[in-house]
């Protein structure tokens, strides 16, 4: 916290911080692998230009160099002594003045790590999940900024969240303010048909994912044309294959969506052959795009 090591019980703050009031908080999941070749992270530094994106957005100056939280983010690994984790930074506003107007808070940060596995089940990874469509919509434009990762953003991810598990469902798709496709309530979401990829632009509301642009990295190293698009909600119905990227959720097939089969209610072809590609970076350790920092 703030360049100190604290442990776990003593990571505290304020009551009246700004955070917890106005939710004036931006923030990065990552996560660290242990692979064949060592621990590593993937992705850090696109994770955090990520998160001084979203601060900037804001007007919110971080006062740490990128490669200081780079260092620190491994520092805070070794402390724990993990050799596969969840990264969790944390740049917040903190206690200075109570009031909409944040500009008398510091800006403080924080780094934490922890054991995390699958996101949405272990066995979500090899058998997909069963997936709803929202009531609940994406903000439409300049009401909130999405592509800030901002913590006030999730109270509508967990509108989202709560009312697929309400109804039964592992996770719920989000359609932005024209009803057209965004994303899930914390992953983004591509289509297979006809052995084309497709997925939402950013203008639909949706967080540009570190692990998305790696996947049409992927999609594209393997041949499969990549196509971003409005894409309206029927083809969700229509789709071969469907399936979720993130930090946490990886690569996490689709079966269906408000009890609608996706092509043959299992993982595609295409999909399995996105994670294998996927997890031999992560997992073996066979790094070709330069994603993996060791630790």
């Amino acid at each position: 916290m703030n360049g100190k090591l604290i442990k776990w019980e003593d990571a505290k703050i304020h009551i009246l911080s700004h955070v917890i009031h106005y939710g004036s908080g931006w923030f990065e999941g990552i996560r660290c692998y242990n692979t064949k070749k060592g621990s590593a992270i993937f992705r850090l530094d696109a994770h955090i230009r990520r998160l001084y994106d979203s601060a900037k957005i804001y007007r919110s100056d971080i006062t740490y160099k990128k490669a200081d939280l780079e260092k620190a983010i491994k520092e805070t690994i070794r402390a724990n002594k993990l050799k596969a984790c969840y990264i969790r930074p944390l740049v917040y506003r903190g206690y200075g003045e109570v009031g909409v107007n944040p500009t008398g808070c510091p800006v403080d940060v924080a780094i934490a790590v922890w054991e995390w596995g699958a996101y949405l089940g272990d066995a979500a990874l090899e058998k997909g999940i069963d997936v709803c469509v929202a009531s609940w919509h994406r903000s439409a434009p300049n009401t909130f900024a999405t592509m800030a990762k901002s913590s006030g953003n999730y109270l509508n991810s967990q509108l989202i969240k709560l009312e697929a598990i309400a109804g039964g469902y592992v996770e719920g798709i989000a359609l932005d303010y024209a009803g057209n496709v965004s994303e899930g309530s914390g992953e983004n979401i591509f289509l297979v048909r006809d052995e084309t990829v497709f997925t939402p632009t950013l203008a639909s509301a949706l967080l540009p994912g570190v692990t998305r642009s790696a996947i049409i990295t992927l999609a594209k190293k393997l041949g499969y044309p990549v196509v971003e698009m409005q894409i309206p909600r029927e083809m969700l119905y229509t789709s071969e294959e469907l399936f979720f990227t993130g930090t946490a959720a990886e690569i996490t097939p689709i079966r269906s969506v408000d009890k609608i089969v996706v092509g043959e209610g299992k993982p595609g072809p295409v999909t399995k052959e996105l994670q294998k590609a996927f997890f031999d970076v992560v997992h073996n350790g066979n790094d070709k795009y330069h994603w993996l920092t060791f630790i």
